[in-house]
């Protein structure tokens, strides 16, 4: 089943002008349950937002959702439907939860938020019901540069262009990053407010001097060679993840319909953990990404962790992120305890939890083949690697974590030990703290590993 894409919607500011008289994504059958009727379930989601895809991209192409509808459907004689509708940001589902015609979505925390708040004032309240993906350093946020860019370090950013999307997850990382570097994010840059794709496109023709987004942007633009990472957003060691929101008064008429949805969203979750391979082929079918790219993010050591469970960690993070929403004017006060709401996923899924996420390891894909192989350290990875057919090499920067290309890491040498890193910058740092070290290509460390 192939994804549908949908026209752009307007944006969340004139959207939420819109009257709230439409018809609820359920108002075929609202009040028909048990009498024949047809009641349509309307899930919004982002299929390139790769981290969601345990309640979007993946979930839809493998029809779990509806396979538990279907076993609902015997037992009250309603007949279920689902509409799957795709956006390419949070802002646009948020925008339809609250007009009443979207009943479940996905998107990041930020989005979440203001989900939250928009929720509240429209009286359309929304509850956090389940995660997605998550990375508990921050690594699904990256800031990126034009290869070969001049701008090498954040503080190269001063009085530059830098294109992100405004109450999003990267936006929050670049303004936290910026101002740890002592930088102003309103007086000491030009942000541009724009779109995910519009971004990219702006990075690339050269009217941005950078572009801060959340996967899968970044990494696709490096794998295609478009883009070098300029920032980690691991190194903010903040949590950031993606979540399952829907509105309250579906979750209140039709618990039922929740409980199969997130049934089905571990179900989902099952099948990626068990078959990387396999779920980032799914993905990149629908969605027409590079299969690299969604298996560096959502991979046996990607760079997120797939787990439904709302963590402790999560939920801390999702308070300390208010402020920075308030002070950007998007939010008032959020109620984030009482936006989150483990109830529904408590009863839904009594399977067992997820064993704890261990360290990234490198990685190697090589092309026809549907595993790939681990490493105990990059020396073993590059040695493995040279002279072989390889789809894909994958490699753990050595302060953060956060996995990324080997061909597209910068490559330090220090004695006999090569270390890659996500940006030059920390790459540098690493060169400047340790005697000897040096930054290498990586044709140069795939020579020094045999």
């Amino acid at each position: 089943m192939h994804s549908r894409r949908l026209p752009p919607r307007p944006l969340l500011a004139l959207a939420l002008l819109l009257p709230l008289t439409a018809a609820c994504g359920v108002s075929a059958g609202a009040d028909n349950e048990g009498t024949g009727k047809t009641v349509t379930v309307t899930v919004g989601y982002q299929s390139k937002t790769i981290n969601t895809v345990t309640a979007g991209t993946l979930l839809r192409s493998l029809g779990y959702f509806e396979e538990e509808l279907k076993a609902r459907s015997k037992k009250d004689g309603t007949t279920y439907k689902v509409e799957w509708q795709d956006y390419a940001t949070g802002a646009p589902i948020t925008a339809q939860m609250t007009a009443g015609k979207i009943d479940i979505g996905s998107m990041g925390d930020f989005p979440l938020l203001i989900n939250a708040a928009r929720g509240k004032e429209l009286k359309q309240p929304t509850r956090l019901v389940a995660v997605t993906g998550y990375n508990l350093r921050g690594g699904l946020n990256t800031v990126v540069t034009a290869p070969g860019s001049a701008v090498r370090s954040l503080a190269d950013l001063r009085g530059k262009r830098v294109s992100t999307s405004v109450g999003s997850a990267a936006d929050g990382t670049l303004v936290r990053a910026l101002q740890r570097a002592g930088i102003d994010p309103d007086k000491d840059i030009q942000k541009l407010n724009q779109q995910p794709s519009v971004g990219a496109s702006a990075l690339v023709a050269g009217s941005a001097d950078a572009l801060s987004q959340f996967v899968a942007w970044p990494g696709q633009l490096a794998f295609e060679g478009r883009a070098a990472a300029l920032y980690d957003g691991a190194e903010l060691n903040l949590p950031t993840f993606h979540g399952v929101t829907v509105r309250e008064e579906f979750a209140k008429e039709r618990a039922g319909v929740l409980d199969d949805f997130l049934k089905a969203q571990r179900r989902a979750t099952d099948h990626l953990r068990e078959q990387p391979v396999a779920a980032a082929e799914s993905v990149a079918e629908e969605t027409g990404l590079p299969a690299e790219v969604v298996y560096l993010y959502n991979g046996a050591n990607g760079i997120a962790t797939f787990d439904p469970q709302l963590r402790p960690e999560l939920i801390t993070a999702l308070k300390e992120d208010v402020p920075v929403l308030k002070s950007a004017g998007l939010v008032g006060d959020v109620d984030v305890d009482a936006f989150v709401d483990p109830a529904p996923l408590e009863r839904a899924v009594q399977a067992p939890a997820y064993p704890e996420a261990g360290a990234a390891k490198p990685e190697l894909w090589l092309k026809g083949q549907s595993t790939t192989r681990t490493f105990d350290s990059p020396k073993e990875l590059l040695q493995a690697a040279r002279g072989a057919d390889v789809r894909a090499a994958y490699v753990p920067d050595a302060l953060t974590g956060t996995l990324w290309f080997a061909d597209k890491a910068v490559w330090v040498a220090d004695g006999t030990e090569l270390r890659a890193f996500v940006t030059p910058a920390s790459a540098q740092r690493y060169v400047d703290g340790h005697a000897g070290a040096r930054i290498i290509r990586y044709a140069d460390a795939v020579g020094l590993a045999s």
